[in-house]
């Protein structure tokens, strides 16, 4: 069984479609439903069914499901122990990111690093966090760059999965041009409208916390919007006050199209993050990003501002158990 035809097999598995199976692993419909013949036909059995409601996986291809991700998984393994006994670092890695971050911290650091790395070409993928931990899951992305969110009620982060916290992003209490309002504590600033992002949104988590931490409901919303970009474009209308990473609205703020105003209590941040696949071999070329990553993706002056070597640091929204 080629690796290549069990990356298509997966692919089709996941998506129970011909056509989305065939973007996610570059070919045409034609190509992927050739490779499955061939695959099927190898076998001598049926992989899949082909019911009205999509692709359904039969029990020899249930069977081959998980023995196909191991087979990957050992085969990417390979490579990278013969790359790195043999010295060489050429890769094509994607990286995944929320498009906060990609837009103001990785679009300005990734050429400085592909200057650096000319063997090292890198891709980019923007989703959100769910789709992003999927993605990596799946082996679709090397690693992820977004804010780190812990399920508090699982105990603890996914063990097939190595997390580092390389910044501690401040976040920004925002109002319309003009506002000074300064509220004296958190139970006046919930009596405000608030504009948020919707419920599963690593923004809305942030935001829920916030407020949560102190024993405080959740304030009104006035509206709730799919993206950070919405967000302050209605907080700047006067729809409501805005809480978000300062790195999303920096340029709104610089602009004047927003105003900063003081969060009452501790400085709340929370943690950039890193995530990528426990491997016993990592390919150099993801070996070299991660330790670029850790040493140069933040500017020196953020790290300062962030506490991350201080003492006496701001509390994070949420805690790296790393």
């Amino acid at each position: 069984m080629h690796p290549r035809l069990l990356r298509t097999f997966l692919a089709v598995a996941r998506s129970r479609n011909i056509t989305r199976a065939a973007e996610a692993v570059h070919l045409a419909q034609s190509s992927v439903s050739d490779q499955i013949q061939s695959l099927e036909a190898e076998l001598g059995t049926a992989l899949f069914t082909r019911p009205k409601s999509g692709l359904e996986l039969t029990p020899a291809g249930l069977a081959l499901k998980p023995i196909a991700e191991e087979l990957l998984r050992l085969d990417g393994e390979a490579r990278a122990a013969v790359q790195a006994a043999s010295g060489q670092t050429r890769g094509v890695l994607t990286v995944g990111a929320l498009e906060t971050i990609a837009s103001a911290r990785l679009a300005p650091w990734l050429p400085g690093f592909q200057a650096s790395h000319p063997d090292i070409t890198v891709r980019m993928k923007v989703a959100d966090s769910g789709t992003l931990l999927r993605q990596l899951e799946e082996g679709d992305i090397d690693v992820a760059f977004c804010f780190d969110r812990r399920d508090l009620s699982n105990g603890g982060a996914d063990q097939r999965f190595v997390r580092r916290t390389i910044a501690a992003e401040p976040l920004a209490l925002v109002a319309a041009p003009g506002q000074s309002m300064v509220p004296r504590d958190l139970a006046a600033l919930a009596a405000k409208r608030f504009v948020a992002t919707e419920p599963g949104c690593i923004y809305r988590h942030m935001f829920d916390i916030a407020f949560a931490e102190a024993g405080i409901g959740a304030p009104e919303l006035a509206a709730e919007v799919g993206s950070i970009g919405a967000i302050a474009r209605l907080v700047a209308a006067g729809s409501g006050l805005g809480l978000v990473p300062r790195l999303a609205v920096s340029d709104a703020l610089v602009r004047g199209d927003l105003t900063e105003l003081t969060w009452p209590g501790e400085m709340r941040t929370a943690p950039l993050t890193m995530i990528w696949r426990r491997r016993r071999v990592q390919p150099p070329a993801l070996r070299q990003l991660l330790a670029a990553a850790r040493e140069t993706l933040v500017p020196e002056r953020l790290l300062a501002g962030s506490g991350l070597e201080s003492e006496s640091r701001p509390k994070v929204l949420f805690p790296n158990n790393c």
